[in-house]
């Protein structure tokens, strides 16, 4: 399957043309080194995308992991409302770059160190800086969990017990269900044992369950596979970015850093040494040399190709994308009326917290199913400049460890039946504002009628059956 080339490229021009009058002792040098480093990735780090760290989204926790942040305004329920059921999709944790992207960097990197050393520092100390950099990705990492990404999860699972005390209480049941994928399960294990003591099952541990049937839930679309995934014509958009105008610039500007013919390097290599700045960033918590290569213009272009690729592949882009996340969804409020009828029957809730851990391709069609994040304007190759201010931003909705809750409350001293039950939605830890409301907390009612169509029409079987005939046309999409 084809699969964009991502990475980050960065040399650092401000150290090796700088030239002191006498020459710094060590420890001003480095000293220097990571102040300028800092100033270049300074305005990198809201760019990156779905490599972007979860502290883009809440700055707070930078300062204190555990952190719950400012209370938003209107968060309250009513005193007499106590949650029933927290139903959790989360995106895993900071993760390595995949194989493929080990390969592609080691690639740019060893061009690097062909040239010849002396002619590299004197005109081209970007490439020197480059050069010197040790290559330490090995492609067996492959997209797994690294450290920090255990973190993550671990500091998710202390906050979320402390929003919610009521429910992650002892005695209290954790159906823990998770993608295949090793960095998913490691992040589950990891989402498990920030609970610590909080949670006790009677001695027995929590069972993982894996599930890709609703986590990866795009694998088993036979549609969405042919028509989208495997489908070149389908990235017409992302194809036509590549080629544009915009990310032309941003090539030469690059090349030029390099001293490489502009013909050596393309959209893909320099996407991946961009997001080799990212990596840095989120796995180390250093900014990479390799950030150096980039301004903020330029990472806005290449935030603007990632985006791309996101609405045409798992958001808005063709139906198939979001229609296919439907099983997940049902499977959401099909839990919330189970929960409801136990209510109604006085009956203990036998499933108090439900924690599903996938993908950002997990998250982004269900959110696109459910029509947040929708811009007027499809995002295209040729509007980039009107779409500065867009919605659809991938690193704000699904950085790593992404997550979409769902809370289910029971009410009393209501005015109305309806109102007994009602729900609210947190993206990242931050309420939502419903479509049909424009406010935090709706009726479950109300939110169920406002998604009759979706909870009642869209079957997955039937959405994702390939058309009779073997057409792989994106018209048919």
């Amino acid at each position: 399957r084809r699969r964009l080339r991502s990475a980050s490229s960065c040399g650092n021009r401000a150290v090796a043309t700088m030239a002191p009058r006498r020459a710094p002792d060590a420890f001003s040098a480095a000293l220097l080194l990571l102040l300028l480093l800092a100033v270049a990735s300074a305005g990198l780090s809201g760019y990156f995308g779905t490599k972007s760290r979860y502290e883009e989204v809440n700055p707070h926790l930078v300062q204190d992991p555990l952190s719950l942040g400012p209370t938003a305004a209107g968060s309250r329920l009513p005193a007499a409302c106590a949650p029933l059921q927290l139903r959790a999709v989360l995106r895993h944790g900071t993760r390595y770059p995949t194989a493929g992207q080990i390969r592609r960097l080691g690639e740019l990197h060893a061009r690097l160190l062909r040239r010849p050393a002396a002619a590299a520092a004197a005109a081209c100390p970007a490439a020197a800086d480059l050069a010197a950099w040790q290559m330490w990705y090995e492609e067996s990492l492959d997209g797994r969990l690294a450290p920090q990404g255990r973190r993550d999860m671990e500091h998710l699972a202390r906050r979320l017990a402390a929003r919610f005390p009521a429910l992650f209480a002892a005695r209290h049941r954790l159906v823990l269900a998770s993608s295949s994928k090793h960095r998913c399960l490691q992040s589950s294990d990891a989402f498990r044992r920030g609970l610590g003591p909080s949670l006790s099952l009677g001695g027995h541990e929590i069972e993982i369950e894996v599930n890709d049937s609703l986590m990866r839930f795009f694998d088993h679309c036979a549609k969405f596979v042919a028509l989208v995934e495997e489908n070149e014509a389908a990235m017409c958009q992302v194809n036509a970015f590549k080629e544009g105008p915009e990310m032309r610039e941003v090539l030469e500007k690059v090349a030029s850093a390099l001293c490489l013919p502009v013909e050596e390097l393309n959209a893909d290599l320099v996407q991946v040494a961009f997001l080799t700045c990212s990596y840095e960033l989120a796995i180390k918590n250093v900014t990479s040399p390799w950030c150096s290569l980039f301004s903020e213009k330029d990472a806005k272009v290449l935030e603007y190709l990632n985006d791309l690729k996101q609405y045409w592949k798992r958001g808005y882009g063709y139906d198939i994308n979001s229609r296919s996340s439907c099983i997940l969804f049902q499977d959401i409020f099909q839990h919330l009326d189970k929960v409801v009828e136990e209510s109604k029957s006085s009956k203990p809730i036998s499933s108090p917290l439900i924690v599903q851990v996938g993908h950002a391709e997990t998250l982004q069609p269900l959110l696109a199913l459910m029509g947040f994040f929708k811009d007027a304007e499809p995002l295209k190759a040729n509007n980039y400049v009107r779409q500065m201010h867009r919605k659809f931003r991938s690193g704000r909705i699904v950085p790593y460890a992404a997550n979409l809750v769902f809370v289910l409350y029971h009410c009393d001293q209501v005015k109305t039946p309806k109102e007994e039950y009602q729900v609210q939605m947190l993206l990242n830890e931050k309420l939502m504002l419903f479509h049909h409301s424009n406010e935090t907390i709706s009726t479950y009612a109300d939110l169920k009628n406002y998604y009759k169509d979706i909870l009642e029409n869209c079957h997955f079987k039937e959405e994702c059956e390939l058309p009779k005939v073997n057409i792989t046309a994106v018209d048919e999409l």
